[in-house]
C-alpha cells in the first residue's frame, strides 16, 4: 500500500482539510467528524482498492483502513494539513457529540442519559405486563373477576409483582437524576440526591398532586415569604432532566472558583441548597404547569378537530412521552371518564404498539446480537404499555423505526377518533389495554390495535430491509451502518461460515493457524460487530475466551500491537513466502478502556513464534465495565491469500494452540 497516496485520496475525498474538524483511529479505521459529510466524494473513496468501506455513526465519518495500515494513513494525512487534526478518540467522542443539528445532539444527550437505564425499566415493564394480567377485569361489568378473584393464592404474589413493577418507575427521578447529572458533567451521586428529594415520601404523591390542589388539601411551606407546594415527582423525567442541568451547572461554576477545603465542603452544599430550592420553588411548578396546559390544549384540539385531532394526537403522543409530560393526563383522563370515557388512552395504546411493531422489526432485520436482544425484550416490553427502553434504547438511536412508529401511531388516532373508541379506566397503554375500553368498543379497539402493529411493522421491515440494510448492517454503532462500502466489503470466496467443510482444504500448500485464545470458537458470521460478521476485516472465525491470555496464532512478526493491548495483527507467511496478516480484536469497543485491565507481553516489531503470549487481561473486570470479549481472529488480506477454512467443525472447544484456521493460497491462484 502507498500509505501516502491513500492519505491524500482520503484528504480529497472528505472535502479537503477545512471539512474536516478533528480526526483519530483505532486498530482498523480512520474516525472523522466533518463539517459536512454531504462533501464526501464516496465514488472516490469506493473506488480505492486500499479502503476496505466507509460508514458514518455516531457524528464520526470512519474509514476502513485495516490493521497494520491505518496508523500509518493517519499519520500522513495529519501531516498534510497546515494544522494537526489528530485527538484521542475519546476526545473525538467529544468533538461528534457537539456537531450535527439539535436534534442529532438531543438525541444523543437523551441517548447517554436513558441508555443505562434500560434494563431496569424493561424489567419493570414487564413486571407491570405481568400485574395486569394477574389482576385485569372487565370494568364496564361488575360482575366480571380478574385472576387473583379466581385464584386467591396469586393475591401475594401479584403484590410483590406490583411492588417490583412500580418501583422504577416511582423513583425514575432518582435514576435519572444519577445518568442525566453524570452526564451533564456533574457529581452523579448529587444528581440523585436531588432524584430522592423530589420523591420523598413526606411530599404529596405526583400522581396525586393535581387531586389534591383540586380539593384544597395541599400543604404548603413558607419560604421566605413564598408559599412552596410540598409536591413530589413520581414517575416524572422532564423535572428531574431540567433539575440535573441546573446542578451540574451550579456544581461546575462553584469548582472553578473554590479550592481545596472550601470547594470540598462548601460546593455539594450550595450546589444542593440553590438547586433544591429552584427545583420547588420555580422548576417544578413550571414543568407542572406546561404538562396540565399541554394536556388541555390536547383535549380542546381533539374534539373539535375529530379524525385530525386524532392524527396529530397519534403523532405527538411519543414525544410527549419521551418529556414524562404526559404523567399529567390521568386529571383529563378521570374527567372525561364521567363524560362517556377518555381518548387519550386508546391512542396512547396505539403510540405504543406502534413503537413495540418498529422495534420488533429491527428484531428481524438486526444482525448483532446486542441490538437484537435489545430489540426483542423492549418490543415486548413497548406492546404490554411500556416504550421508554424501546425508544431510548433502539428507536431513538436508529431514528428511522422512530419516525415510522409515528406514522403508524398518527394513523391508529385517526382510526380510534373515526370509530369513537373510548376508555373508561386507566391500565397497561397496549394490547392488554382492551380491558380499560368500553365493552362495546372492544372489537374496534383491537381492530385498530392490529391495523396499527401491522402497518408500523411492515412499513419497517420493508424500510429497513431495502432502503437501510442494503448498504449495510441497520446497527448505528456497528461498522455495517448505512454508508458502509457493501461493494468494497464482500468476502473474499471460500471465507469462512458456520457450514465450512474443513476437509475442503487443499492438502498441500496449505497452512494452519493456531487457536491464540482458549474457549469456545464460534463462526465469524455469530459475532455481534457486523464489521467483523460480514467479513470486511477478513476472513477467518471468533474465539469466547475462558482465559485471559492471548497468544500468536503463527510464526511471524507483530506489526499491529496497540498500547492498550486490545488488539494485535501478526504477520506470518504461507508455503510461497506470500504474507498472511492475521488480526486478532479482543473484544469490542474495548479501546475505550484505554488500556486497562490489559497487559501486554509484545510490541510492534517483536518476532514471535506460534503460541508466544501477546496479551494478559482480566475478563471479570471488563466484563463488569460493559464489554464483551468475543475475539474475532481474521486473516485481514484473504482476499489475496486465497481461501481461508476453519480447521474444526464449529462452534466447538478448543485450546490455544489447537488448529483453529486454514489458509490456502492455491485457491487465490486458481481465482486469479
Amino acid at each position: 500500500m502507498d500509505h501516502h497516496k491513500v492519505a491524500g485520496c482520503v484528504l480529497n475525498a472528505v472535502g479537503g482539510e477545512d471539512n474536516i474538524v478533528a480526526a483519530a483511529h483505532c486498530a482498523t479505521r480512520l474516525r472523522m467528524v466533518l463539517k459536512d459529510e454531504g462533501r464526501v466524494d464516496m465514488a472516490a473513496l469506493d473506488e480505492d482498492p486500499d479502503l476496505k468501506g466507509t460508514f458514518s455513526s455516531g457524528g464520526m465519518f470512519q474509514i476502513i483502513v485495516g490493521p497494520g495500515d491505518v496508523d500509518t494513513v493517519f499519520a500522513e494525512l495529519d501531516s498534510m494539513t497546515s494544522t494537526s487534526i489528530a485527538v484521542s478518540t475519546e476526545e473525538l467522542k467529544d468533538v461528534a457529540t457537539r456537531s450535527g443539528n439539535w436534534f442529532t445532539r438531543a438525541v444523543k444527550v437523551l441517548a447517554d442519559i436513558f441508555v443505562p437505564l434500560i434494563p431496569i425499566l424493561v424489567g419493570g415493564g414487564l413486571l407491570m405486563a405481568l400485574y395486569n394480567v394477574l389482576t385485569a377485569k372487565d370494568t364496564s361489568d361488575p360482575a366480571s373477576t380478574a385472576l387473583v378473584d379466581s385464584v386467591p393464592q396469586l393475591q401475594g404474589f401479584a403484590e410483590l409483582v406490583n411492588l417490583l413493577a412500580s418501583a422504577p418507575f416511582a423513583f425514575l427521578p432518582i435514576l435519572v437524576g444519577f445518568t442525566a447529572t453524570k452526564r451533564f458533567g456533574g457529581n452523579e451521586f448529587l444528581g440523585a440526591g436531588m432524584g430522592m428529594a423530589m420523591v420523598m415520601p413526606s411530599l404529596v404523591s405526583g400522581y396525586e398532586v393535581a387531586e389534591t390542589v383540586s380539593n384544597g388539601t395541599m400543604t404548603y411551606w413558607d419560604v421566605f415569604g413564598l408559599q412552596v407546594a410540598q409536591a413530589g415527582y413520581q414517575g416524572t423525567v422532564l423535572p428531574v432532566l431540567v433539575v440535573s442541568y441546573l446542578l451540574a451547572t451550579i456544581e461546575k461554576f462553584l469548582h472553578k472558583r473554590l479550592s481545596g477545603t472550601a470547594d470540598f465542603l462548601l460546593t455539594p452544599l450550595l450546589s444542593l441548597l440553590i438547586t433544591g430550592f429552584a427545583t420547588f420553588v420555580a422548576v417544578g411548578p413550571a414543568m407542572r404547569w406546561l404538562g396540565d396546559a399541554l394536556g388541555a390544549g390536547l383535549s380542546s384540539g381533539y374534539e373539535f378537530a375529530g379524525p385530525v385531532g386524532g392524527f396529530l394526537f397519534g403523532l405527538v403522543y411519543t414525544p410527549i412521552v419521551i418529556t414524562g409530560l404526559h404523567q399529567s393526563f390521568p386529571p383529563f383522563e378521570m374527567q372525561l371518564w364521567a363524560e362517556g370515557g377518555s381518548f387519550i388512552f386508546p391512542i396512547a395504546s396505539m403510540a405504543n404498539i406502534a413503537q413495540g411493531a418498529v422495534t420488533l422489526a429491527v428484531y428481524t432485520l438486526a444482525r448483532g446480537e446486542k441490538l437484537k436482544g435489545l430489540a426483542g425484550a423492549t418490543g415486548v416490553s413497548s406492546l404490554f404499555g411500556i416504550t421508554e427502553p424501546a425508544v431510548f434504547g433502539v428507536n431513538l438511536r436508529l431514528r428511522w423505526p422512530f419516525f415510522v412508529g409515528l406514522g403508524a401511531a398518527a394513523v391508529g388516532g385517526a382510526l380510534v377518533a373515526l370509530l369513537d373508541v373510548k376508555a373508561t379506566a386507566l391500565g397497561a397503554a397496549g394490547f392488554i389495554g382492551v380491558v380499560s375500553i368500553r365493552r362495546n368498543d372492544w372489537g374496534q379497539f383491537l381492530l385498530c390495535a392490529v391495523l396499527v402493529f401491522a402497518l408500523a411493522f411492515a412499513a419497517a421491515w420493508l424500510y429497513g430491509r431495502y432502503l437501510v440494510r442494503q448498504r449495510g448492517s441497520i446497527d448505528p454503532d456497528a461498522a455495517g451502518a448505512p454508508g458502509t462500502n457493501a461493494a468494497a466489503a464482500t468476502p473474499a470466496a471460500g471465507g469462512t461460515g458456520a457450514g465450512a467443510d474443513p476437509a475442503s482444504r487443499a492438502a498441500e500448500g496449505a497452512i494452519d493457524l493456531v487457536a491464540p485464545l482458549t474457549g469456545r470458537a464460534v463462526a465469524l458470521s455469530e459475532v455481534s460487530d457486523p464489521m467483523f460478521a460480514a467479513g470486511k476485516l477478513g476472513a477467518g472465525a471468533a474465539v469466547e475466551p475462558t482465559v485471559g491470555a492471548l497468544y500468536s496464532p503463527v510464526d511471524g512478526k507483530v506489526v499491529v500491537a496497540f498500547p492498550s493491548g486490545h488488539a494485535f495483527a501478526v504477520r506470518g507467511q504461507d508455503a510461497e513466502g506470500k504474507p498472511v496478516d492475521v488480526l486478532m480484536h479482543i473484544g469490542f469497543d474495548t479501546v475505550n478502556l484505554k488500556g486497562q485491565h490489559f497487559t501486554p507481553h509484545k510490541a510492534k516489531g517483536d518476532e514471535v513464534r506460534a503460541g508466544d503470549l501477546l496479551c494478559e487481561f482480566d475478563m471479570a473486570a471488563i466484563r463488569e465495565a460493559g464489554y464483551e470479549l468475543t475475539t474475532p481472529v481474521v486473516v485481514s488480506n484473504s482476499k489475496r491469500t486465497g481461501a481461508v477454512h476453519p480447521a474444526l467443525p464449529l462452534p466447538a472447544e478448543v485450546e490455544h494452540g489447537d488448529r483453529l484456521l486454514t489458509v490456502d493460497p492455491r485457491v487465490a491462484e486458481k481465482q486469479a
